[in-house]
């Protein structure tokens, strides 16, 4: 069965980039709602609800035709976010060291430009979607999903990611979302972003 992961900060601790009530909107009844709906579609099926999210979206084809939309949807619901709370933290304005930052510059040119060209990939997804940070055959790369869908499902590693639905913003920045893009790099947790990172290249083997 799946549980909704607890906040590893206080709710208030991203004040002021993202506001107190909605992280409690956001962790409590969005991300709460995506496990409850999961653990029910499955709860006939014990052999997928005791898999890891991971493993469940690698593989929707396995999963009956009947609630596969509704698994791709509530589980990419709660994998995301799973992942979104843990890259988030308290500590202000940190900034990625180590492999990590050398593996960044060699891609993207500068950690700048990496903001940069994901605040404009969250502007560019159109309605509902994700901005992500990903491994993809041991390289860094940029994409952007609609809705709840995941980087797992096309066999690739999310390490950060950013929800662009209007929920992870609108009581603060309303229809600004480039505000709300460029105020969340101010507590990104980059210790995590980049322990993800290393967690993806030992995955690929």
């Amino acid at each position: 069965m799946f549980t909704l992961p607890e906040l590893s900060y206080v709710v208030g601790a991203l004040e002021p980039y993202i506001d107190t009530r909605t992280m409690q909107i956001h962790h409590d009844k969005h991300h709460g709602a995506y496990v409850a709906n999961l653990n029910d579609v499955l709860k006939d099926l014990p052999q997928l609800l005791n898999q890891p999210i991971e493993d469940l979206l690698r593989n929707l084809a396995k999963v009956p035709e009947m609630i596969r939309t509704k698994v791709r949807n509530n589980g990419g619901g709660h994998a995301n976010h799973s992942l979104f709370w843990k890259i988030l933290g308290p500590q202000k304005d940190s900034e990625p060291a180590g492999a990590f930052v050398v593996a960044i510059n060699n891609t993207f040119g500068s950690l700048v430009n990496l903001q940069e060209k994901m605040t404009a990939a969250g502007m560019g997804r159109f309605g509902s979607g994700w901005v992500w940070l990903v491994v993809c055959g041991g390289r860094l790369e940029i994409m952007d999903t609609s809705n709840q869908d995941s980087p797992l499902m096309e066999h690739k590693i999310p390490i950060l990611g950013i929800d662009v639905w209007e929920h992870a913003y609108y009581l603060k920045y309303q229809n600004l979302r480039v505000e709300y893009l460029k105020a969340i790099w101010h507590v990104i947790n980059w210790v995590e972003v980049e322990k993800n990172y290393h967690e993806a290249l030992k995955a690929r083997g």
